[in-house]
């Protein structure tokens, strides 16, 4: 209701306002009718701007309402009523329109959280379902989700195998099938059959909460051209006004000329100062292009990043989890020790089902294929970063994992090392399971290419961005899987502070380096790098937490597309702010000149306000 009242106030305005310019124009002497229509117009379009001005000069706040209220105040005073009211009317319209663009930037992220459901049907102890609100459902519950229906909460799928549109999470278009065990998350679209599911997550903690969260956060941090903007602003309009008061005060004073022709050129210049274009299209398009981004599957952390995405000259990968697949497979299984295999294998099955790794999942999967499905106690369990894990089983010290760390016990023979050497040199990946009297078992496995990889990594040396591999894995496992991929320089063997070695290495102007990582390994290298990348789909928190953007999809080709994103919202900025600046000083020239009026103030100001915000929303549209 409120609404329309402002409109109509807005209409009548606005027809006073053009009834009085006319009459104005074709029957000069009809002054009074004039001014009785030029004043309800002033009113009803400028009440607020006269509010908001006043408040602004109060506290000594030189923004586009005070210069507004001074400009259409000193217009009245010197007779210019018809050009004030029509000044004051537009002025409102733009405000209207401008406010309506950036609602829609705005929204285009908003759009994010609205799409989960507020309700679900929930499994309860007693087997029978009924209507929950999502924010009364635990972890751990058993959701229903029916054909068509959106998902409420994480999970992970416990019975039927849908097709999953994960669009408004992924912005990956084609529907996902999912089985048994596989994740869902909430606001993603069951397309087809019916199946259930086991909340992982609250509503609060959910991936599309998280999403919500972070480009919250990259909304309120500003961009490196916002904050100049801001500044610019702060300085450039007061000289600005100061000017205007010379060019009122000084040619009359010193030389005699009309004080009301000086007066009205100054009262032009009041109007044409203000640098609305400038303030405002700036962050409507970075709002724009994080927008496009987390509509793309793409969570960027602040307009900064996005700002220095374009710069992006080399990029680093890690191998695991990033480039391949993540689950690797057990190929070989070798047993050292004198004791029963069955119990080695049962010990390392132990230690590995203590860890999310993905070879230490890989041990356990296959210690559950040959028939090895119990577990001992383990105490004193550590896992130790970019080695493996321990711990204490039957009062004995166990160590897990990479044949590094092998090297430094007693019964590591030198035969064993060329053994291991050998297994490595075919590309194979080695564990070693070492006790108390050393090495007691080699576990080979093999990881795959993730889909995608060659093609991403293709994409970027197209924009001329290089690449590069730090993996912890040994070297040739890693030079094999580089080839596969298109990656030329390779390092391997590297432990998380390896990786950051060689990124202070890298990190020298004007190289913009940015780090691609998943696992908690990589927390430290992605949080040193200009820019890092966490998979996070399948990322751990702190890799995450540690990233300035996350890739919902664990989408490798996202990577060339946030530089795309990046590299045309620039442009945008540069575009809007070339022609904001150029046009301003151009009608500021013919207004100290005498050239320009009021309404062709006004109108540059609004049209060039109007064509920078929209030129700025243009990027909402980029697609993959």
């Amino acid at each position: 209701m409120g609404l329309m009242i402002n409109y109509l106030f807005l209409i009548l305005a606005g027809a006073f306002a053009f009834s009085a310019e006319w009459i104005n124009w074709v029957y000069p002497q009809y002054s009074q009718l004039v001014f009785l229509l030029s004043a309800p117009a002033i009113f009803l379009a400028g009440f607020k701007t006269y509010r908001k001005g006043l408040v602004a000069l109060v506290q000594l706040n030189l923004n586009i309402n005070s210069l507004m209220t001074i400009a259409v105040t000193g217009a009245m005073a010197i007779g210019q009523w018809p050009e004030a009211a029509m000044v004051m009317t537009l002025f409102a319209v733009s405000e209207i329109i401008e406010e309506k663009a950036i609602d829609r930037s705005r929204k285009a992220v908003q759009r994010l959280m609205a799409i989960a459901p507020k309700v679900a049907m929930v499994q309860e102890k007693e087997g029978f379902w009924v209507k929950k609100h999502v924010k009364e459902i635990l972890v751990g519950s058993i959701v229903r989700v029916m054909p068509g229906e959106r998902i409420a909460l994480d999970g992970c799928v416990t019975k039927g195998n849908p097709t999953v549109n994960q669009a408004p999470i992924t912005g990956e278009s084609i529907p996902i099938e999912k089985k048994k065990g596989d994740p869902v998350f909430a606001g993603t679209i069951n397309e087809s059959g019916e199946f259930e599911f086991r909340t992982n997550k609250t509503e609060d903690s959910s991936t599309l909460a998280r999403i919500m969260h972070l480009v919250e956060e990259a909304q309120s941090k500003k961009a490196p051209t916002q904050r100049f903007i801001d500044q610019f602003a702060a300085i450039y309009t007061p000289i600005i006004f100061i000017i205007a008061i010379i060019v009122a005060v000084f040619p009359p004073l010193l030389l005699g000329y009309s004080w009301q022709d000086w007066i009205y050129r100054a009262l032009v210049l009041l109007v044409i100062a203000c640098p609305c274009a400038l303030v405002i299209s700036i962050p409507v398009t970075i709002v724009s292009g994080l927008a496009a981004a987390a509509h793309n599957g793409i969570l960027i952390k602040g307009g900064a990043y996005l700002e220095k995405g374009r710069r992006l000259t080399l990029i680093a990968f890690d191998k695991t989890g990033t480039l391949t697949t993540g689950t690797p497979s057990i190929a070989n299984f070798t047993a050292l020790s004198k004791k029963n295999p069955r119990k080695t294998l049962l010990i390392a099955a132990s230690l590995a089902g203590r860890s999310d790794h993905p070879i230490s999942c890989a041990i356990t999967d296959y210690a559950r294929s040959n028939q090895v499905t119990m577990s001992l106690d383990v105490g004193e369990f550590k896992a130790l970063p970019g080695f493996g894990v321990e711990g204490i089983i039957n009062g004995e010290q166990y160590y897990l994992g990479s044949s590094k760390i092998g090297v430094n016990t007693p019964a590591f023979s030198r035969e064993l090392s060329l053994y291991i050497k050998k297994l490595e040199k075919k590309g194979q990946s080695v564990s070693l399971l070492i006790g108390p009297n050393g090495p007691s078992a080699i576990f080979c496995s093999a990881d795959s290419i993730k889909k995608g990889s060659v093609s991403a990594i293709s994409k970027l040396h197209k924009q001329g961005v290089k690449t590069l591999m730090l993996s912890g894995d040994n070297v040739y496992t890693a030079e094999l899987i580089s080839k596969k991929v298109g990656i030329s320089q390779v390092y391997g063997n590297l432990l998380p502070e390896d990786k950051l070695n060689i990124l202070d290495r890298l990190l020298v102007k004007p190289t913009c380096v940015g780090m691609v990582g998943d696992g908690i390994n990589d927390a430290p290298a992605l949080a040193r790098a200009d820019i890092g990348f966490a998979m996070a789909a399948a990322g751990s928190d702190a890799a995450i937490e540690a990233a300035d953007v996350s890739l919902m999809d664990d989408d490798l080709g996202k990577i060339s597309l946030f530089i795309q994103i990046s590299r045309q919202s620039v442009a945008l900025l540069r575009q809007n702010i070339g022609l904001s600046i150029s046009i301003k000083f151009l009608v500021f020239a013919l207004g100290v000149f005498g050239y320009a009026n009021m309404l062709m103030a006004i109108f540059a100001d609004i049209g060039v306000s109007l064509v920078c915000i929209f030129n700025g929303l243009r990027i909402l549209k980029l697609k993959k």
